[in-house]
């Protein structure tokens, strides 16, 4: 059997595979709330045989969302639409997993398909951000409001909540995102970072509020169940958040009980210089791996089967994070069984015709 294909346990749960679906942004929702376009979406690529799904980047908060049309877990009442998500994947055979963040000064912006760069003003139904600092990530975007100790306090408090929220929606995943340049990564940056309390400064203290949230999410999430969080790896700027200070954070939430590190990059600086490529990230996933002994995931321009089989094989990953390409082709696990061999990889029971490539055509269930 290819390794793609071998289950991964993470505590006491056991993926089916090691194809997972990468939290993607669908800028589809109102006032938090998941809806029919999410069940699709995300049900789509369960019954194309990933072994975990795992939900955009979640809002633990309405100011943390990217937008306005963010998914979000900060009040009770968006809890069931989730669990009738959950509970389809599941049916499906595959695990469910949800993001969970706060988007910093990258907060109140326009979704993409409206081609506005920067913020959205208040007078447009904006709000001003918070952030670490009062850095704004470009001139195109609003300056942050820098968070008070007290008012970061509120925030551990606000993941905590959410998690315990994700729980009763049914995922069995939660993951803390701490990359792409939103609330925590600006934290860990010292290019958006520039305090001068306990938070700021040197790497003890940039870490710093990771690991309060960390801790404090690990203490409320079931012992069974794993932990993951999200780096980016680097900013791809000169002195910028780098790869050995990567590593050396991984050690510390393993400490904590965190159980996997997706490891990602960029997102902090609009000026990066990023070498785009196929594998370009996994140089990092092997690090953390290695060198933090702490199962690692990676992420982008993974697109074929026999590159994410190669990945495994040495020692890069534990696990294969999908994007872009489970949007252009969803059922991509199932046809990477049929690529690879030596597996069976079952299909639905309402696609079974449609199996393996080259089998004789047959007429459709009821077609005379």
């Amino acid at each position: 059997m290819s390794q793609l294909f071998e289950p991964l346990t993470l505590r006491q749960l056991t993926l089916p595979n090691r194809i997972g679906v990468s939290p993607m942004c669908q800028y589809s929702a109102e006032d938090g709330l998941a809806n029919d376009w999410h069940l699709v979406h995300l049900g789509s690529r369960a019954v194309g045989g990933a072994g975990l799904v795992l939900v955009e980047a979640t809002a633990v908060v309405p100011e943390g969302r990217i937008t306005d049309r963010d998914l979000g877990l900060w009040k009770d009442e968006q809890v069931e639409p989730l669990r009738r998500i959950t509970r389809f994947i599941e049916s499906q055979g595959a695990v469910a997993g949800v993001q969970l963040a706060h988007a910093g000064r990258k907060a109140s912006t326009y979704a993409p398909w409206l081609a506005k760069p920067g913020s959205v003003p208040v007078s447009e139904g904006g709000w001003v951000p918070v952030a670490p600092s009062a850095i704004a990530f470009d001139p195109k975007h609003t300056t942050p409001t820098p968070l008070t100790e007290e008012q970061m306090a509120g925030v551990v408090q606000a993941f905590v909540r959410s998690a315990e929220r994700a729980l009763a929606a049914g995922f069995k995943v939660v993951e803390v995102h701490a990359a792409h340049g939103y609330l925590l990564h600006q934290f860990l940056s010292p290019l958006s970072n520039q305090r001068r309390d306990q938070y700021g400064g040197c790497f003890e203290n940039r870490i710093r509020f990771l690991l309060e949230v960390t801790q404090a999410v690990r203490e409320v999430w079931p012992a069974e169940l794993p932990l993951l969080v999200r780096l980016s790896a680097t900013d791809w700027v000169e002195d910028g958040w780098n790869p050995d200070e990567t590593v050396e954070l991984a050690r510390r939430l393993k400490a904590l009980g965190v159980d996997l590190i997706d490891v990602s990059s960029g997102g902090t600086a609009v000026n990066a210089e990023i070498p785009v490529g196929p594998g370009y990230q996994t140089q990092f996933a092997e690090r953390v791996r290695k060198e933090a002994e702490i199962a690692s995931s990676t992420v982008g321009m993974i697109t074929e089967p026999v590159q994410a089989e190669h990945i495994l094989r040495t020692g890069q990953a534990d696990l294969i994070l999908l994007a872009r390409e489970l949007l252009r082709e969803p059922y991509w696990p199932l046809n990477a069984a049929d690529e690879l061999g030596g597996q069976q990889v079952p299909w639905p029971a309402q696609y079974l015709r449609a199996a393996h490539r080259g089998t004789p055509a047959r007429k459709p269930f009821g077609e005379s």
